[in-house]
């Protein structure tokens, strides 16, 4: 049986049951626990008034948070955290996936001041850092006559379900843009699991997007409720994505983004590869889906510490793995 530590409602039980006089064995059998632990937890944890539940617990909390700070960084552990960076996990996410995988408790601090002396001594593990770059801005042509989608449906309508984000099936989409405006990246987001699909495109024609929409998400159709993109002319042929999907089509409001903002977020994640400047034309399926498995497969804060990839496809990978 693993071992877990005493709670504050046990100490005030030892306290109470030492009242009436029992013994450790006892005060053991009577909380379930093994003779030694109530052993340990009175000779660890006695002030010189004797046994008393409050003070027992600040003094076995004030020591687990001592022990905690002076965990010390061996080789593995070292080279789990390299691993890990190198996937562009944020230290925050290595912190977390450690303690879930290979239960080890660190602060995301000590994972910090590791990669900056790595950088003293030449290292480049800095450079998986995310940088805080000013939020990319679509810019809209006055000409771009957006809002003129045939037969557009608003984001309005759409089911309330959807703001809960608490089924799987609906999907956000977009396209990033390549340098002058030549190349793009549809980007296809669930909104429940942050499962993340990314396709290289050599234009933003709208009969090739479509196809494109159609072709990445028909292998989870099943799993297509609704989709809501912005109103980009290249989504133009949105009822015949919606038929061929068996979902419902939705346009946010006119500059609105916020009304995508995980697409969004999602987006940012994606430049992170692919700056801004780059020739979009030039990406390879096999690239795109190099980014996908990153994204895919990091712990997000946001759900738990899962990765979309477990919360979609119930895939579970080890990232520390060889």
């Amino acid at each position: 049986m693993k071992y877990t530590q005493l709670t504050e409602g046990e100490r005030y039980q030892i306290y109470a049951l030492l009242g009436i006089n029992l013994t450790q064995k006892e005060i053991a059998n009577r909380l379930g626990r093994h003779p030694s632990t109530i052993s340990r937890e009175l000779r660890r944890n006695k002030g010189q008034r004797g046994y008393r539940p409050k003070q027992a617990n600040e003094l076995a909390t004030k020591r687990r948070k001592s022990a905690l700070k002076q965990i010390k960084l061996t080789e593995t552990v070292q080279q789990w955290i390299r691993t890990l960076i190198k996937k562009d996990l944020s230290p925050q996410q290595v912190v977390s996936y450690l303690e879930k995988k290979r239960d080890v408790k660190l602060h995301h601090e000590t994972v910090y001041q590791f990669i900056y002396r790595d950088k003293a001594n030449g290292g480049e593990l800095y450079k998986h850092l995310r940088i805080a770059n000013k939020p990319y801005r679509k810019r809209y042509g006055k000409y771009d006559r957006r809002g003129q989608i045939v037969d557009r449906v608003s984001i309005d309508e759409r089911p309330k379900i959807v703001d809960d984000k608490s089924r799987i099936g609906d999907w956000e989409g977009d396209t990033i843009i390549g340098k002058g405006h030549k190349g793009a990246l549809l980007t296809l987001v669930e909104r429940k699991t942050l499962y993340t699909l990314i396709v290289p495109l050599k234009s933003k024609n709208g009969e090739q997007l479509k196809d494109a929409v159609i072709e990445a998400l028909k292998p989870f159709k099943d799993r297509v409720l609704t989709l809501t993109f912005d109103n980009g002319r290249e989504f133009a042929h949105h009822q015949e994505m919606a038929k061929a999907l068996e979902a419902d089509v939705y346009f946010a409001h006119p500059y609105a983004s916020w009304e995508r903002g995980i697409n969004e977020n999602t987006n940012g994640l994606i430049r992170q590869y692919f700056p801004k400047g780059s020739d979009l034309r030039e990406i390879t399926l096999e690239q795109a889906q190099r980014v996908m498995d990153l994204l895919n497969n990091r712990p997000r804060k946001t759900r738990g510490g899962k990765t979309p990839n477990e919360l979609f496809l119930g895939l579970e990978v080890d990232l520390l793995a060889a």
